[in-house]
Formats: structure tokens, sequence, C-alpha cells
């Protein structure tokens, strides 16, 4: 990362969290970000029939509108995830709702799937098609409807053509009651229509990948049954995971009581854990896509080898600004060449299967 880019992040994390990262949407939506083609042929990825340039994706949240994807991948991602998109305009939780762990390299929010609705998220997909990179949409349903799994279907129509893969939301701590849509039935509910839904809108044409994105604090049952449930309905990937409800012992930070998701540094090990169950549990055959605590390319390379075929970051970019997505490929690859891999690939899931 360039002096001036480190300095603005300096200068960035000097206001308080939420303006920070408007902030940042700006200053990126004018084109003042970090610049980095990666490069690397032994980080080049194939995702449920996506090709990326290297495995590691900008998680939801940080472009909730779809606003500045273009300028993530220019600054190094190898595929950007915006949103949570919700059908309908909802102005989140009360502020404050998010709070920097400075202490613990680690956020907590209770942000509530603020966003500006389906019509602004479409209407800027639309804007940039033609334009080069994997962008996704990661979908989400309103606080007060009445047909949360509906919520989801009128995503996948109106973005449908849009964005190169979905991503369905079931699992932030910060809607009451949405969590519950991870559950046996209703999961198999939600999975069901949405697998109607798709052969629906695919026609004669190939559909793009849709992804489930689960919360960290499952035990291994619930794995195993989400697992399952993701063959049966032709899910494409599993994202693992979303932020957590649990508070480790050993947060130092002032702000360690407040309500809603931890994520950062002190959910790299329990997500993967995770990751690694789910990884157990599919056998390797569903792709699986690692989140949660990671902050250089040692945490992402131990995402890989835990099972994740792509990783994707947010919380880390508080602390170190988009350039870190360049930081991260460069000593990936280099961690990948040092271990004897020839390409990203065979060291997916090589802790587990006893590969060096």
């Amino acid at each position: 990362m360039g002096i001036f880019h480190k300095l603005a992040t300096s200068l960035v994390k000097t206001l308080p969290p939420e303006a920070a990262h408007k902030t940042a949407l700006r200053a990126l939506a004018l084109g003042l970000g970090p610049k980095y083609a990666c490069d690397h042929d032994i980080l080049k990825t194939e995702l449920a029939g996506l090709s990326l340039p290297n495995p590691i994706g900008l998680a939801a949240g940080f472009d909730k509108d779809a606003q500045v994807p273009d300028a993530m991948l220019a600054a190094g991602f190898g595929f950007v995830e915006a949103g949570s998109v919700t059908p309908l305009p909802q102005a989140g939780n009360p502020k404050p709702r998010l709070f920097r762990l400075t202490q613990d390299k680690a956020v907590i929010n209770r942000m509530g799937f603020n966003n500006k609705g389906l019509d602004v998220f479409a209407k800027n997909l639309r804007a940039r098609q033609g334009s080069p990179g994997i962008v996704g949409a990661n979908l989400g349903a309103n606080k007060n409807s009445t047909d949360r799994a509906a919520d989801y279907l009128t995503g996948l129509a109106a973005l449908w053509g849009l964005a190169d893969y979905f991503t369905i939301n079931v699992s932030s701590p910060n809607t009451p009651g949405l969590r519950d849509l991870q559950g046996g039935d209703a999961l198999e509910d939600l999975l069901g229509r949405i697998s109607e839904a798709r052969q629906n809108l695919t026609g004669d044409q190939a559909s793009p990948p849709i992804f489930l994105k689960v919360a960290p604090d499952l035990d291994f049952a619930q794995i195993e049954r989400i697992t399952e449930q993701a063959r049966t309905y032709g899910i494409s990937g599993i994202i693992i995971s979303n932020t957590t409800t649990a508070r480790p012992e050993h947060l130092k930070s002032d702000h360690k009581t407040e309500t809603g998701g931890l994520s950062g540094a002190p959910l790299m090990r329990p997500s993967t854990r995770i990751l690694a169950e789910f990884y157990a549990a599919s056998g390797g055959h569903i792709p699986l896509i690692g989140v949660g605590g990671i902050a250089n390319g040692g945490d992402a390379y131990i995402k890989i080898r835990a099972g994740a075929s792509a990783v994707q970051l947010y919380s880390a970019l508080v602390y170190a600004g988009p350039g870190l997505a360049a930081e991260i490929c460069d000593d990936l690859a280099a961690r990948l060449q040092a271990d004897g891999f020839a390409h990203v690939s065979q060291a997916v899931g090589s802790l587990t299967s006893g590969q060096t």
C-alpha cells in the first residue's frame, strides 16, 4: 500500500466508525482508491463456475448499495460481494451501531441491514454492465416482512442477469428471528422455494451460482443438516461465516459488551473450526468460502488449507484500508510457492487431507 493510502487510512480512522465508512466510500467513488492488478497465475481460481483472478474477496457489508464494486476490484480483490440488500429500503437499527474494538482488532456491529433497497442496488449494477470483474449480490430480508423467504425470491428476480452470483444471507444476528431460517424445516422451505425460482428464472440459460451464508454459532449436527440440504437443493457453495454473538473472555476493548455481531481477529479461530467441519461434512464436494478474522496472507492461507476454495474479508479493512487486498494477494502467492504448491487449488483442504 502506498504512502498516500496509508496516510488516508490513518486519517479516516480518526472519525467515528460509521462516518469513516461513508468517507471511505465517497473517496473510492471518486477514484481515490489504490490500484493493484493481482497477476499471480498460482492464484487464479475457479469457484462454482466463476473465473476469479485470485481467491481474495470482499465480504458483504462494506458496499451495501453496490456503489463502488469496481473500485474494490481495482484495489486487487478477486471478487466483490455487495449488499446486504433488502427488497424495500430500510434505515437499520438506531445509532450508534458500529464499534471499533481497536485493542482486539475487531468490530461489533448491529447495523440491521441498512440499505437503499433493490431499486437503487439494481440501478448501480445496471450502470456497470459490461465492466470486467465478478460482483455478487448478498440478499437479505426486510425486518418487518411477513414472509421473509419471499423477500429472497424478490431479490433474485430483481437482480437476475445483473449480479454474477447471489448469496442467501440467513445468518445476520441483527435482524430479529432471521437466523431461525437456518433451522431444519425453515431452511428446507426456503431452499426449496429458491430452487423453484431459480428454475423459473433460468429458462434455457445457465444459472449464476447461488451461495448460502451461515453463522459460526453452529454445532456439528446443524452443519451436517445444512450441508445435506445444500446438496439436495443445488446450492452452489456455502459461505462460512457471518459475525458471531459470542463474546470471548479475552476481549479487552471498551466496547466489548455492545450488542451485535462480533467480527475481526477474534472470529478467526472459531470460524475456521466451523469451516473445517463443513469441509469434513461435505467431503470437499461443495465449494466453501471462508470468512472471519482474515487480516493477512497467513490467515487466508489457513482458511484455504482448512477447506476454503476462496476467502472474503471486511473488518480488517477498518484498520488497514483497501490496500490490504494487494498485500494478502502477494503474501498468499509466496506462501503457496514456498510450500511447493503449483496452484492454490492444490492447497484447498490440505490440512484435513494431510497434504503438505
